[in-house]
Parts: C-alpha cells; sequence; structure tokens
C-alpha cells in the first residue's frame, strides 16, 4: 500500500491489489484483507465473489485461492512455487508414516516430490514411482531402492501413463500408496485434471495396502475433470489445518482417516 492510502483506493483499484497479491501468495484471507484496506468483511466478500465471477479466483472458506485455470496451465517448476509452505508440511506428516523397510508407490505431482524429501534418513525403502523429478530425487539416497515405472511420457509434468505403466504396476504391490489428487471431496472423491493420470491412480490404489491422499487445503471439497474413486477408497487424507471444516467433517464420515497440519 506504499504511496496510497487505502481509503483513497477505488473499487477497481482495490480489486486489483487483491488479484496482485493472490496471483503473488496464491492465496489471501478476507480478515486480512479487511484490515489492509480498512473495509468491512461484507465488502471484501463481494469483491472476491465480483472476482471470481470474472474467473480470475476461487472462492475457499475464509478467503480465496489463484483460480485452478491458472494452475492447470503453470509448469512443473511454478507448481513448485505455489502454496510451498502447505506442501512441505503435508510432506512432512507423509514421510512419518513411512517405515523402514516399507515399499512405497509414489504418485506425481509438486506435494510428493516434496516427500520424496522428507523421506531422508529412512531406511531400506523401494520406492514405486511414475514421476522423473521424484524418481531422480529418491535416486540420490542410497538406501532407497528406486523403480521408475516406463510407459509414455508427459513432457510438461514429468510423469508416465500408457498401457506400458499400468502393466508394469500390476506386478506390484505396496505397503503405501502417496497420492495427490487435484480435486478430493466427500461426494466426489478424489479426482485429477488429467485423464492420463487417472487409471494411473486407480491401479495404484488396488496395488497398495494402504492408500494415503496428500492435498493441500485449495483441493479440498473441489471435484476435478476426471474421477479417480470414491472417498472410500480413501484410508487416510492428510490436509492443512486451514481446510473447510464441512468438508473434513463429511470427509470424516465415509471412515477416512484424515490428518490435520
Amino acid at each position: 500500500m506504499t504511496g496510497e492510502r487505502a481509503e483513497d483506493l477505488s473499487v477497481e483499484d482495490r480489486r486489483r491489489k487483491i488479484l496482485e497479491m493472490i496471483n503473488s501468495n496464491g492465496k489471501v484471507k478476507v480478515t486480512e484483507l479487511s484490515r489492509m484496506f480498512g473495509i468491512s468483511e461484507v465488502t471484501i466478500r463481494n469483491d472476491l465473489t465480483e472476482l471470481e465471477n470474472q474467473g480470475l479466483l476461487e472462492r475457499i472458506h475464509g478467503g480465496a485461492v489463484s483460480t485452478y485455470k491458472n494452475y492447470y496451465s503453470m509448469t512443473f517448476s511454478d507448481r513448485l512455487n505455489t502454496n510451498t509452505d502447505e506442501k512441505r508440511k503435508i510432506a512432512v506428516a507423509a514421510a512419518n508414516l513411512i517405515s523402514d523397510g516399507d515399499t512405497v508407490l509414489l504418485g506425481s505431482g509438486t506435494t510428493p516430490l516434496f516427500v520424496a524429501k522428507a523421506l531422508k534418513g529412512k531406511k531400506s525403502l523401494t520406492i514405486v514411482t511414475n514421476s522423473l523429478s521424484i524418481a531422480q530425487e529418491a535416486s540420490f539416497d542410497l538406501n532407497f531402492y528406486v523403480i521408475m515405472l516406463g510407459g509414455n511420457l508427459i513432457s510438461q509434468y514429468l510423469f508416465t501413463y500408457g498401457d506400458d505403466t499400468i502393466s508394469q504396476l500390476k506386478r506390484y504391490k505396496a505397503d503405501k500408496l502417496i497420492i495427490s489428487p487435484d480435486g478430493v471431496s466427500a461426494e466426489d472423491g478424489v479426482s485429477t485434471c488429467y485423464h492420463h493420470e487417472a487409471e494411473i491412480c486407480r491401479q495404484m490404489i488396488a496395488r497398495s495396502n494402504e492408500c494415503i491422499v496428500i492435498a493441500d487445503y485449495t483441493k479440498i471439497g473441489r471435484a476435478s475433470f476426471v474421477h479417480i474413486e470414491s472417498i472410500d477408497r480413501v484410508d487416510r487424507l492428510i490436509t492443512n489445518d486451514i481446510a473447510n471444516k464441512d468438508e473434513i467433517a463429511a470427509i470424516r464420515k465415509m471412515g477416512v482417516e484424515v490428518n490435520l497440519v
């Protein structure tokens, strides 16, 4: 707000600044915006609603996040820098559930990559993944035996898919699976924006003893493009403690153990 008083801003300028903040930080909170601009939370909510109607952001409980339309178009590198703190907290909690000697299926995505980094110090892990970045990260640790699933490669997001990937998956059985879908909800289950990825995730769930879903708070209550499985196929969900409380309660009622971090 340097050089400008909040009370002097027009509605258009205030909304422009809100968009600048959300594009920079990935999210905004109603309470913080209200204090910053010196206006009521009702007015801020009206601003966010109008910006959402324009497709410029998405409302969540207590604030708003960068629209998933923008997220889908990000490079893998850009996604690594979105909601980083939230993803790291989730990754540490997920890594703490892995025991020495486990065979772990790791799905693709930026949050699972943070999990791979957080596994440092574990002993005698077998890691099976279709993510090039995760395979590379895990291969640095001599305590890990890494199996990279072959198949067709999506170079933009660095994961493999297709018949060869599925055929190879069917030969393995894992103690634990960690996947990070784009949407998690009690009603719509887990979902992804990539149709190539959906069948891979289904096979991973079928070939694991325990399915652990990791998803930052922006994905909770969201249904993405392609359905993967119903929520009752998930054993545990790890997400942020600011996730929508009603949705978390509904997911728990479906028998899923939820860890909030």
